[in-house]
C-alpha cells in the first residue's frame, strides 16, 4: 500500500512539471529537512511554508481518504479472519466426529449420548435435519461475508478509485473452499448415519424375527408337553382325584345345561370315605343352588335333590371299589330311577313334579354349592375318584345303562360329555389317565 502511495505522488509531480513546461514557466529546487514530508513547502532557511496549491490540497485529501479506506479494509479483514477461525473450528469438530464414527463402527456399539458437533441429537433422522440446518446457516453467513466485502469494495471505489486490493477475493475463495470441504464432511456424515439407520433397522427386524421364531418354537414345545402329559388313549380315559375333605378341592364342568324336562346322569366313582362319601356332583342356578344334587352326608343314605326337593336312593358305594351309578328323572310326575353297576335298585315319584330344569347354571364335581359356583362346605365334600361323568336330556333305556356298566358299550352324554378339555380341576385336585374297565377287572 505504501508503494502505491509513492507511485501516486510521483504521478502527480510529473503532471505538475509537464503543466509548467507547457506554459513556459520555470521552477526551482530547494532543500528540505531530513525526514520532512516532501508534500510540504519550505523556505531557504528550512522553515515550513503553508502551501495553498489546489493540486497539493487534492493530494492531501486523497491520502486521507486512502487512509480511511485502509482502516476500513483492516476492520473487514479482522472480522473475516474471525469467521475463518470459527469455520476452522467447525471443520475440526466434523473431522473429530468422523474419526469417532469410524472407530465406533468396528464395535457397532456407539455412545449416542456424546455430541459430535456440539448439539447433534441422538436420533439419526434428527441428526440429518440438524446437519441440513447447519449447512444452510453456513451458506447464509458466507453470503453475508460476500455482501459485506462487496459493500466495502464499493465504498472504497467511491472514495479513491480502484483502491481495493486482491485480499477480499482471496478470502472469499478460501471461505468457499473451506465451505465445500465442510459440506463434503457433512454429506459423508449424513451418508454414514443413513447407512447406520438402515443397518439398525435390519438388525431390529432380524432380532424380532428370531424372537418370534423362538417364541413360536417354545409355544409348540409347550403344546407338545401338554399333549404328552394329557395324552390319554381317548378323551374319556381319565379320572379326577379328590383325595381330601376340604372346601377348595373340586372339578368344574365348563359346559352348562339347557332347559330340560328329563335327564339321565351316569358316572363311575370310587370312595371309602366315612361317614358319607360327600357330594359327587351338584348343579346350581341363580336363585336355586340345589337345582340338582347327589349327596351322601353323614350317616344319611345317598340323596337326590331336584329343585331342593329330596329323594333317598338305595345305593351303597363306600367300599373303596369302582361302581357305575346312573340316576334318571322326568318332570312328569317327578318319576326317578336309581341304578348301581347296571342294576336298577330303586324307583320313586313326586320328586319336583312338572318342574323344568333351569338352564345356565354351574356343574361342580366334588362339592355342594350354597351359592352358584361357590361357598362350599368341607363336611359335604366328596373324597375319592370320579370318571366318565355324562349327562343326557332324556331317560336312557335300562339296556343302555347295562351296556355302559359292563363295559360292552360307551355312550357319551349329549348334553355333558366326559371329555378332557371340558373338565378343569381346582385347588389341588388332579386328572390322571384311567382305563376304567381294565382297572375294574384288575380289582375283581
Amino acid at each position: 500500500m505504501l508503494s502505491f502511495l509513492v507511485g501516486l505522488l510521483y504521478l502527480v509531480s510529473g503532471r505538475t512539471v509537464r503543466a509548467q513546461d507547457a506554459t513556459g514557466s520555470r521552477f526551482f529546487c530547494s532543500a528540505i529537512p531530513a525526514g520532512a514530508d516532501p508534500s510540504c513547502s519550505f523556505d531557504p532557511n528550512g522553515n515550513r511554508v503553508q502551501s495553498t496549491s489546489p493540486v497539493e490540497d487534492e493530494l492531501r485529501n486523497t491520502i486521507l481518504q486512502l487512509r480511511e479506506t485502509i482502516l476500513q479494509q483492516k476492520e473487514t479483514i479482522v472480522s473475516q479472519q474471525g469467521t475463518v477461525k470459527e469455520l476452522n473450528s467447525k471443520l475440526a469438530r466434523c473431522e473429530a466426529a468422523a474419526e469417532d464414527t469410524s472407530r465406533g463402527q468396528s464395535s457397532r456399539r456407539k455412545d449416542y449420548s456424546k455430541n459430535t458437533m456440539g448439539d447433534l441429537p441422538r436420533d439419526p433422522t434428527e441428526t440429518i435435519d440438524q446437519l441440513g440446518k447447519t449447512m444452510q446457516g453456513l451458506k447464509g453467513r458466507l453470503e453475508n461475508l460476500e455482501l459485506r466485502a462487496n459493500t466495502s469494495a464499493a465504498a472504497a471505489a467511491g472514495a479513491g478509485g480502484n483502491a481495493v486490493g486482491p485480499l477480499p477475493a482471496e478470502l472469499r475463495e478460501l471461505l468457499k473452499h473451506r465451505l465445500v470441504a465442510l459440506e463434503g464432511q457433512l454429506l459423508r456424515k449424513v451418508a454414514e448415519l443413513e447407512e447406520e439407520k438402515s443397518q439398525l433397522y435390519n438388525e431390529t427386524t432380524a432380532h424380532r424375527q428370531r424372537t418370534e421364531s423362538t417364541l413360536t418354537s417354545l409355544l409348540e414345545r409347550i403344546t407338545e408337553l401338554e399333549r404328552s402329559n394329557n395324552a390319554f388313549k381317548s378323551p374319556e380315559d381319565f379320572k379326577v382325584s379328590l383325595p381330601l375333605r376340604t372346601n377348595y378341592l373340586y372339578g368344574r364342568i365348563k359346559k352348562s345345561l339347557p332347559e330340560m324336562y328329563a335327564f339321565t346322569v351316569c358316572m363311575w366313582l370310587k370312595s371309602s370315605a366315612s361317614p358319607g362319601i360327600g357330594t359327587p356332583f351338584s348343579y346350581g342356578v341363580p336363585g336355586q343352588a340345589n337345582e340338582i344334587v347327589l349327596i351322601e352326608w353323614g350317616n344319611n343314605p345317598i340323596e337326590l335333590l331336584v329343585n331342593d326337593k329330596v329323594a333317598q336312593l338305595p345305593l351303597s358305594v363306600s367300599d373303596g371299589r369302582w361302581h357305575h351309578i346312573c340316576i334318571t328323572w322326568t318332570t312328569r310326575d317327578g318319576f326317578w330311577e336309581a341304578y348301581q353297576d347296571g342294576e336298577r335298585l330303586g324307583t320313586g315319584e313326586n320328586l319336583a313334579p312338572w318342574h323344568p330344569i333351569k338352564p345356565g347354571g354351574v356343574i361342580i364335581l366334588g362339592q355342594e354349592q350354597d351359592i352358584v359356583g361357590g361357598r362350599f362346605d368341607a363336611t359335604q365334600a366328596f373324597v375319592g375318584e370320579l370318571s366318565q361323568f355324562n349327562m343326557w336330556d332324556r331317560v336312557l333305556r335300562p339296556v343302555d345303562i347295562m351296556g355302559m356298566a359292563n363295559c360292552s358299550s360307551y355312550m357319551p352324554g349329549n348334553v355333558v360329555p366326559w371329555i378332557d378339555t371340558s373338565v378343569e380341576v381346582m385347588g389341588g385336585a388332579s386328572k390322571a389317565a384311567l382305563e376304567i374297565c381294565e382297572d375294574r377287572m384288575f380289582e375283581s
